[in-house]
């Protein structure tokens, strides 16, 4: 190489860097650089089984909102809403979907333990219901005195049943209750074993038909209908979740929303999304079963009103006091200690 090749080269290196010296003193980068969004792994748990109810997050999944939004989000089938909280608490499950009692005992039981809160709600009603024959002459709640009922001991309604019975007068002794396991529920009640159950109003009511009980032939008392005001189902996001990633926590919250707005507007598309994922379903089953979810529970006159995912404060305080009581707690939560609405998208974005 001649010298005075060399001196060229010198001089455009040094001019270079000159150049971006001066333009990072003055604030300006030299040149321009592309950042890549990092994704977020999240690990998710429905609170059931899959089936229709389900489709609110395996269309958000299925249609990409999740991974628009940076998010690699895992979806796990749940054992209850109980087994769900404790997902979360373990920290084997980063978001959830569970019963706003089970957040409320697991918070008012376990003080010293890690924390968890609701960011958004799915039912604005919650779906406990008592099922019965109409045979068996229960025509009214007063009726359900000196009967058995059977229930898993998780059950949300047989919990939350000393609200009903003061709500409708009823000693709440005066009933018998049998412990069962989930799977031999409705079927206790087909038999004629027991003089009614409890579950989810969508669950076992498809179920009863499943196993020969037509749907004319059975009455039903959904707590929401008769004084039992409590919200149901909620997003739950854990506590480190929270403080280390809250971008992702306001991001999967956005993605959900777009999902269940999506549903509400073509359930059978969400029924599309189900059937992907668990083949074996009878489509027509579970978007009934979906529908009811929907139209009873999540897309209510009060959601279309006020919009999807928020909470009244006063109300919500209420059914933490009437959940503490019923299920004999020794201490009581703050409504801030149970939902967290920091994480809850623009109102507009949550209207129906």
């Amino acid at each position: 190489m001649t010298s005075s090749l060399f001196s060229a080269i010198w001089r455009r290196r040094l001019a270079v860097r000159v150049t971006a010296a001066l333009l990072c003193a003055a604030g300006v980068g030299a040149l321009p650089q592309v950042v890549h969004a990092q994704t977020t792994r999240v690990r998710f748990t429905l609170d059931w089984r899959v089936d229709g109810p389900g489709a609110i997050a395996l269309l958000t999944e299925g249609k990409g909102y999740f991974k628009q939004e940076n998010l690699d989000v895992s979806i796990d089938a749940g054992a209850g809403s109980g087994a769900a909280v404790q997902r979360i608490a373990s920290g084997t499950h980063d978001i959830g979907f569970a019963d706003i009692s089970s957040v409320v005992e697991y918070l008012a039981s376990n003080p010293a333990g890690e924390k968890l809160q609701a960011v958004y709600v799915l039912l604005e009603r919650a779906p406990s219901t008592i099922f019965v024959m109409k045979k068996s002459g229960i025509d009214t709640p007063a009726a359900l005195a000196g009967r058995k009922l059977a229930a898993p001991v998780f059950d949300a309604g047989r919990k939350a049943w000393p609200l009903f019975a003061k709500a409708n007068r009823i000693d709440p002794a005066s009933v018998t209750w049998l412990n069962v396991d989930p799977a031999i529920r409705e079927t206790l009640m087909a038999r004629g074993e027991v003089d009614g159950i409890t579950g989810f109003f969508y669950t076992s009511l498809l179920n009863l038909e499943a196993r020969g009980i037509k749907a004319s032939d059975i009455t039903y008392f959904r707590y929401a209908d008769y004084g039992v005001n409590l919200y149901g189902n909620v997003v739950v996001a854990s506590q480190r979740m929270i403080k280390e990633n809250p971008q992702a926590v306001a991001a999967f919250v956005r993605a959900l929303n777009r999902g269940i707005k999506d549903t509400v507007k073509d359930p059978k598309e969400g029924i599309r999304y189900v059937q992907k994922r668990e083949g074996i379903i009878d489509p027509a089953v579970e978007e009934r079963r979906l529908r009811f979810f929907l139209d009873n529970f999540l897309a209510t006159p009060a959601v279309r009103s006020a919009g999807l995912g928020g909470v009244d404060k006063a109300r919500l305080r209420t059914n933490i006091v009437q959940i503490v009581d019923a299920y004999g707690l020794k201490r009581y939560v703050s409504a801030e200690d149970v939902f967290n609405e920091a994480f809850l998208p623009a109102e507009a974005e949550r209207k129906l």
